[in-house]
């Protein structure tokens, strides 16, 4: 581990410094230590440039505009709100049924941030970091607590007898007490940080709004960040949390548009080539879960818009990104580790019937991300436009970084694929 950490420290010593470098060792697994992999997570998501000498003056930057963003999405809002409905001003109201009145807008806004505040407390719950208070909370204003509690409204339904004597016929859910949780006044949860987070993207993207899943993309590269043992990092990780989470959404924010799911770059469109790749290593195994009508949207779905990030435990989450994250071609090699993930169990698939199949692939079984990454990567080194990069070609070719994985021991499967026909199918 010290070595692993000496050579990501040269990297970051030169100025400029060598991004495919980084990339390889990258892939191969930042260090578990100091700030490596959240430094180089806010390289490879493109927030940090290669030139270490401005990186204060960009960080400066783009943490003051974060503050910005809180101060008129969230608190500027309110204030306004507040402002318009004081007796006599003659202005908006909570019962103004002008569809441009700002109350409506609130209420509007109150179901997404609803959504919002139940996804963000269910975040890794076998984690206890997210329930922890942070170190750093934002002055009591800009958190999002009070609302969501005024903000629970529920509809009673009542009815009429034959007497004409109102009577209620449906009494609201009650929320568990573990939901209702809250930390004293002054402190606010990790989970509360990202439910800030999500609202600003939501409003700051209103053609895309807030979709379920996209807490479980922000959740490990906050943790990453927050997590960092230098204060001087760590203390800003919800504005650069931000800012990576959006060029990842960037990436993959098709994946979350239901207009675009047929599309080729949509959900839909990525399922079909993760079907061909699969049809394409395993034969014998695609027409075994083809048979038993196991499709993709069962299990493949929340693979590839999720990024795996329900499938393994934290710690084994991080090593995947890792080389998801360091590779050019990074959601290509995601399809290449969701074949490997069914590889791996192939023969407990094709003894198993469908219930058993849908229990496997929806709980996947296997723990060794070691081997699942080794095997992705042997699926990989298969594709024509890769054989350069896998004999040894620089790190600046297209495809995977030369030389990654090579520390990890790649198992023989019963996989025989066809260059030609994976040039065919476009994979």
């Amino acid at each position: 581990m010290e070595m692993r950490a000496a050579i990501f420290e040269n990297i970051f010593s030169k100025n400029p410094l060598d991004l495919h470098r980084l990339r390889d060792e990258a892939f191969n697994g930042c260090p578990e230590c100091g700030s490596h992999r959240a430094v180089t997570w806010r390289l490879l998501l493109g927030y940090l440039d290669p030139r270490p000498a401005e990186w204060p003056a960009h960080l400066a930057k783009m943490r003051s505009l974060y503050d910005q963003y809180v101060e008129e999405v969230i608190l500027q809002p309110d204030e306004e709100r507040q402002g318009a409905s004081v007796e006599g001003s003659g202005g908006d109201h909570p019962l103004n049924l002008n569809p441009n009145s700002q109350w409506a807008k609130h209420f509007e806004d109150n179901e997404t941030l609803q959504q919002i505040d139940k996804d963000c407390r269910r975040l890794c719950p076998d984690l206890n970091f997210f329930q922890q208070a942070s170190r750093w909370p934002r002055r009591r204003q800009a958190s999002l607590r009070h609302r969501v509690e005024t903000g629970l409204l529920e509809a009673q339904t009542f009815g009429r007898s034959q007497f004409g004597v109102n009577t209620l016929l449906a009494r609201p859910a009650r929320r568990r007490n573990s939901d209702m949780f809250r930390l004293p006044e002054g402190q606010e949860a990790h989970w509360e940080v990202c439910e800030r987070l999500l609202f600003l993207y939501t409003k700051l993207n209103p053609g895309q709004g807030y979709v379920q899943g996209m807490n479980e993309v922000l959740g490990p590269i906050y943790y990453v960040l927050a997590s960092d043992p230098n204060p001087d990092w760590a203390a800003h990780a919800e504005p650069d949390a931000f800012f990576c989470f959006t060029s990842l959404m960037s990436e993959i924010r098709d994946h979350f548009i239901k207009e675009l799911d047929s599309s080729q770059s949509g959900i839909q469109g990525r399922m079909r080539q993760f079907q061909a790749r699969l049809r394409l290593l395993d034969l014998p195994l695609h027409s075994r879960l083809t048979q038993l009508g196991l499709k993709s949207e069962f299990y493949a779905f929340r693979y590839l818009t999720l990024l795996l990030s329900q499938e393994f435990r934290l710690p084994d989450l991080l090593r995947v990104w890792d080389s998801l994250l360091a590779d050019p071609q990074r959601f290509n090699f995601l399809l290449d580790v969701c074949c490997a993930m069914l590889v791996l169990i192939r023969d407990q698939l094709l003894a198993a019937d469908f219930s058993d199949c849908m229990r496997l692939v929806q709980n996947y079984p296997y723990a060794d991300v070691r081997q699942i990454l080794a095997k992705a990567h042997e699926f990989y080194t298969r594709r024509p436009h890769n054989a350069a990069s896998a004999s040894g070609a620089p790190s600046s070719a297209p495809g995977r970084p030369a030389g990654a994985l090579g520390s990890f021991d790649s198992q023989d499967g019963a996989v025989d694929a066809e260059d030609s026909t994976a040039s065919e199918a476009g994979i």
